[in-house]
């Protein structure tokens, strides 16, 4: 069984650690917590993992955030993954901070990453693990919000959802979708 984790974001150091670029953050929880690492692969940064006899082949695009198509189908063809094992991780305005919502697939709700995928493999019915951001911006901010860091009073809650994002990959890999959304979709983080 062979699965796709991808995590979205931007590359380059001024999107490290934004809200946009929590698929990064948690897609790099994921590999260093089975003491694997990236490098530079096609399109992406690449980490190959095997854990309970599962093999997770693990991105984070380097096309940046509007083409993370691109990087999604070519690593879904080159490693022949279906697309029911692709896992992609996202951060979402509609969602709480105190929320994380796996879903088997549904619109890209105006985020340009899923936008990109959808394009890419011509549907939009892949796993998605949405990270709550919540939308606590003034009107015409959006852009600066979700491309600005965690505020210090957030970090430990975002640390904690990390976490069990990781659990999610895992659930969903050795349990299925339906046991890790009926796991994770009702739970309400807090500190």
């Amino acid at each position: 069984m062979k699965f796709l984790i991808a995590g979205l974001g931007n590359v380059g150091n001024e999107y490290a650690h934004t809200r946009h670029n929590i698929g990064f953050d948690v897609a790099g929880a994921f590999v260093m917590k089975h003491k694997a690492s990236f490098s530079a692969g096609r399109l992406a940064y690449l980490a190959n993992i095997k854990w309970k006899g599962k093999t997770f082949v693990c991105i984070c695009p380097s096309t940046y955030m509007n083409l993370s198509g691109k990087a999604v189908k070519y690593w879904l063809d080159k490693e022949k993954i279906p697309v029911e094992n692709l896992l992609v991780i996202v951060d979402e305005l509609a969602l709480p901070l105190s929320k994380l919502r796996l879903k088997p697939g549904g619109s890209d709700a105006g985020h340009n990453g899923l936008k990109s995928i959808h394009e890419a493999l011509g549907t939009s019915e892949y796993p998605r693990l949405r990270f709550g951001t919540g939308n606590n911006f003034p009107k015409g901010m959006q852009s600066d919000f979700v491309l600005g860091k965690w505020k210090k009073e957030e970090e430990p809650l975002v640390k904690l959802k990390i976490d069990k994002s990781v659990e999610v990959i895992e659930i969903f890999a050795t349990q299925g979708i339906t046991t890790a959304m009926n796991w994770i979709n009702n739970q309400e983080f807090s500190l």
